[in-house]
């Protein structure tokens, strides 16, 4: 049985785990996961939107969750509080990534059971995310209970001239 724990790094733990995130978002991109950059995605660049992250990290826009399998990060997403004073009660998601070898093996759910406990316990019920549309991810987020809101197409790139629709979603944790 494989033990799946999630954290949530402060800045100080999330700067040393830099270079594994990193790893994880080049080998999402790598298996076609469209998640704001095209393959190859360098090192360099990968480490440098980690080190952006951190950053939010401390300054308390973003809150950063790492999932490991047997200690080993595999796994990470992100809940970003809406910092606009009419919406204290609104969250985004953003870069959900598990890495090709903890698939299948829950690493997705206990990563966004975990954001959503915490959506909770910040009074920030109402979740919204996008994702490619008809990826596994959005397989995923209608499993997890998350509402479509719609369609937009042409929305990004999976390759240079290659154009994605983008499903929207939200889920209120109230109901």
């Amino acid at each position: 049985m494989t033990a799946i724990t999630v954290t949530i790094p402060g800045p100080d733990e999330a700067a040393p785990l830099v270079p594994v995130l990193a790893g994880i978002l080049i080998d999402c991109v790598e298996g076609g996961a469209s998640v704001s950059y095209l393959p190859p995605l360098d090192r360099p660049t990968a480490e440098a939107f980690y080190r952006k992250t951190v950053a939010r990290v401390a300054d308390g826009s973003t809150i950063l969750f790492v999932a490991r399998l047997d200690g080993e990060p595999v796994g990470t997403v992100q809940l970003s509080p809406v910092p606009i004073q009419n919406q204290p009660h609104r969250a985004e998601v953003n870069k959900l990534l598990v890495h090709r070898r903890g698939r299948g093996r829950g690493v997705a759910h206990a990563l966004m059971a975990a954001l959503e406990r915490e959506a909770r316990a910040l009074g920030r019920p109402l979740l919204s995310l996008d994702t490619t549309a008809g990826s596994p991810a959005e397989r995923l987020y209608e499993k997890l209970g998350w509402q479509r809101l719609g369609v937009m197409p042409r929305h990004a790139l999976l390759a240079p001239g290659v154009f994605s629709d983008t499903t929207f979603f939200w889920k209120d944790l109230t109901a």
